[in-house]
């Protein structure tokens, strides 16, 4: 028995059919087998030959190749969910934790209609995990590491630079003087 009125599981059922809708369309005006996706890089982007471009040009290429992909990744996983909401709507399974079987509160189902899981059974939700594979093996810096920054300090360096250029006023004409009537360069400062 779902702890949501008939109203609400009718409100989150039309946004879970919209969602699905606009996923649908997504694939649809892009190509149902994400087009040209799966092809050679010469075929998707039209060129003839790539010997010609400038290196960056492909890079730029691969880069966009790939964000597609990723993009069209993770919206086939949020297309497979709403699917999967769906399902268990029609089984009367809609709106319980998967994981421990208690209900999932009805704003977290306005904001996620799909989600299966309560917020402390979320899969991925250990933000450590998401740091870059390269923090593994970083060695920390030598001992000593930025002493001479400190040792400086209190000396003429790049933040004192406009203190020392501003005395001789600016570019700025007088004509573009934040106070009026200005006829000369030092005045309008």
């Amino acid at each position: 028995m779902s702890h949501l009125t008939h109203d609400q599981q009718q409100e989150l059922k039309s946004a879970l059919l919209e969602r699905k809708k606009e996923l649908r369309h997504h694939f649809h005006a892009n190509g149902e087998d994400n087009a040209l996706l799966g092809d050679s890089l010469a075929d998707s982007t039209g060129e003839l030959s790539s010997y010609d471009n400038h290196p960056a040009d492909v890079g730029t290429e691969v880069f966009e190749r790939g964000r597609d992909l990723a993009v069209n990744d993770t919206l086939q996983d949020e297309l497979e969910q709403v699917d999967s909401a769906l399902g268990r709507l029609d089984r009367g399974e809609y709106g319980q934790c998967v994981e421990c079987g208690r209900d999932i509160p009805f704003e977290r189902l306005q904001a996620i209609p799909y989600t299966a899981y309560c917020v402390e059974h979320t899969p991925n939700r250990d933000v450590s995990s998401d740091r870059p594979v390269e923090e593994e093996v970083i060695t920390p810096p030598p001992s000593g590491a930025g002493e001479n920054r400190q040792r400086y300090d209190g000396r003429f360096d790049d933040a004192d630079a406009w203190e020392s250029v501003e005395e001789y006023g600016t570019s700025n004409t007088p004509a573009m003087a934040a106070k009026r009537d200005v006829t000369d360069y030092d005045e309008g400062m």
